[in-house]
């Protein structure tokens, strides 16, 4: 099968070019899925490659048939999942060049926003700290099933994602009376080296997280959340705004003017 690749901004220059990889045409209908996916796993998380694998699927079309500005017109977030799932499955096929050439001809990019403004904006963030908190406790006051939670985030500094993990992992080797595996209750520390393939990703990773028993006993006694769920509640339910990701930003702020104070 042959693959035709419309160069943006003609109606008249074409490219032929032929996708194959182990000298075999490949269209939507016959990727291994499920090879793909084992594929995935070997250098993401779980939760990440499935999602990977989601996008690959709503957006392959693009791939093969080299037509890209529907990829224009989506949010920057989802785009930039878009690309990393097509990005990811081009080398899978071994027609990465071919999607490169794709990015190129219509001017894809990853982010709409200049790195100078992403860096403003982080900065902005930091120096608005006493507001995060306010927010903490806004949602906390409004969702009750997420009061633990809340003060797990902003004492381990962990993403949402990674969080979420933690949380449920902590309730569930509870329950199976072998915490020990993941918290060191002399030292306090939860121990996330000790689950590579939840925590360990190839471009984020977290090591250790010190946590006081009284958090760990709390969330214990806690039931399992989702991002989904979590996202519902605040957003949707709630019409607040989602701000998981400044708490990160205060954890970081807090932590560094910590070790200044020491010098």
């Amino acid at each position: 099968m042959c693959l035709w690749f419309v160069r943006a901004g003609s109606s008249v220059w074409y490219e032929r070019l032929t996708c194959t990889r182990k000298k075999a045409s490949f269209n939507e209908r016959n990727i291994n899925w499920r090879d793909f996916e084992k594929w995935l796993k070997q250098s993401f998380s779980y939760n990440y490659s499935k999602d990977l694998l989601n996008y690959s699927k709503r957006f392959c079309h693009v791939l093969f048939s080299g037509e890209a500005s529907e990829l224009l017109k989506l949010s920057t977030s989802v785009r930039r999942m878009a690309m990393a799932s097509l990005s990811n499955l081009s080398k899978y096929l071994g027609i990465y060049k071919e999607w490169k050439r794709l990015v190129e001809a219509y001017g894809l990019k990853w982010s709409c926003g200049k790195s100078e403004d992403y860096i403003i904006k982080r900065m902005a963030n930091t120096e608005n700290n006493d507001a995060i908190l306010e927010w903490v406790k806004l949602v906390k006051a409004k969702i009750l099933q997420l009061r633990v939670f809340m003060d797990f985030m902003v004492l381990s500094g962990l993403r949402l994602k990674e969080a979420v993990n933690s949380y449920n992992l902590i309730i569930q080797l509870s329950r199976e009376e072998r915490l020990s595996e993941y918290y060191d209750s002399e030292k306090e520390v939860l121990k996330h080296y000790k689950f590579k393939e939840v925590f360990i990703r190839r471009s984020k990773k977290v090591f250790v997280s010190f946590i006081p028993k009284a958090m760990i006993e709390a969330i214990s006694q806690r039931e399992k959340l989702t991002v989904y769920q979590i996202s519902n509640w605040v957003r949707r339910d709630n019409k607040l705004k989602s701000r998981f990701g400044d708490i990160r930003e205060y954890f970081a702020t807090f932590m560094t003017n910590g070790l200044r104070n020491r010098k």
